[in-house]
């Protein structure tokens, strides 16, 4: 039996599929502006000469770091309304998961880039009187975001290929989309496959922005 290919199941709802993709982006992009504040703090706590804060900051990172994403959004989904008493809806839920998550990769990151600042710069910063927090604001953090920049971009990738995990919500993201459409036309090969080109144009640039960034760094 020769399998018949209909690639018309693909090209009569690009509307409905696009219409994924636009939640698919939002949630990643919301994800990383959160976790990318959120990211600073854990990073400062992780540094920090307070060892109740150092800890509190390492435990969350090696939480978040260590358990399966998914576990994590299903915690968030399921457990943190039983918690806290309120409901949180599929989309807000997969959106805070995914910034948990990312924030304490960030977190890292970061740390990594602050440590990387010289020493001399903030001994410099403090002959000039400038206080702890304007030195750590206009000296260390712009030179740690710039060295930290490809990985950063590198957590948008990895974030948009997770948030296909919100499909196990019923979040209407490409993924959701794919999965409701395939279950309609019996087409899964065709749908499947254009779902899993649009991720690779969308990361793929991503990732050849990365390495431009790094050589950029590197050279600089």
């Amino acid at each position: 039996m020769v399998y018949q290919f209909r690639f018309d199941a693909v090209y009569n709802n690009i509307p409905f599929l696009l219409e994924g993709l636009h939640l698919t982006l939002l949630i990643s992009f919301l994800a990383l502006a959160l976790s990318m504040v959120l990211g600073v703090f854990v990073a400062v706590g992780r540094l920090s000469r307070f060892r109740a804060l150092s800890f509190a900051s390492a435990t969350y990172i090696e939480l978040f770091r260590d358990t399966p994403v998914l576990v994590q959004l299903f915690w968030v989904y399921y457990v943190l309304p039983i918690l806290l008493g309120i409901r949180i809806d599929a989309t807000s839920a997969a959106v805070l998961g995914l910034t948990l998550h990312s924030t304490a990769f960030l977190g890292e990151i970061y740390r990594a880039g602050i440590q990387t600042v010289p020493r001399g710069h903030i001994e410099a910063a403090k002959v000039l009187g400038l206080s702890h927090t304007t030195c750590f604001i206009r000296i260390v953090l712009p030179q740690a975001l710039r060295n930290v920049l490809p990985p950063i971009v590198n957590n948008l990738v990895d974030l948009i290929k997770l948030s296909s995990l919100a499909s196990v919500f019923a979040v209407g993201e490409i993924t959701r989309k794919a999965t409701e459409l395939s279950a309609v036309t019996f087409r899964p090969l065709e749908i499947f496959t254009f779902v899993a080109l649009v991720y690779f144009m969308i990361c793929w640039p991503l990732s050849l922005a990365i390495r431009l960034l790094e050589r950029r760094i590197r050279v600089q």
